[in-house]
């Protein structure tokens, strides 16, 4: 299943299946990011339990990951990949 997010301000269209792959190369170590990986950290949700939360918001989580808050590291991602991440959380909201 592939989930797309448009950003009409950038004219693309995030690639959910991208954003999995960057998701486990950058927060597979404090964040659940697939359905068979164990909890690693008390402190970092669940993507899917963010995916569910009733505010959830894919661009405002893209945004999110391009200025981290101080307990994440600097991933230094591009616009598109932080895109491509909240698209992948946003495809586990079921």
């Amino acid at each position: 299943m592939t989930t797309a997010v448009l950003d009409s301000s950038a004219g693309f269209v995030a690639d959910a299946n991208h954003g999995r792959q960057v998701a486990r190369r950058w927060c597979v170590s404090c964040h659940v990011v697939a359905a068979n990986q164990r909890q690693t950290t008390a402190e970092a949700p669940p993507f899917a339990t963010i995916a569910r939360r009733p505010d959830f918001d894919a661009n405002r989580v893209a945004t999110f990951l391009l200025n981290p808050h101080p307990k994440m590291p600097n991933m230094s991602l591009t616009r598109v990949e932080a895109a491509d991440i909240a698209a992948y959380i946003k495809s586990l909201a079921k």
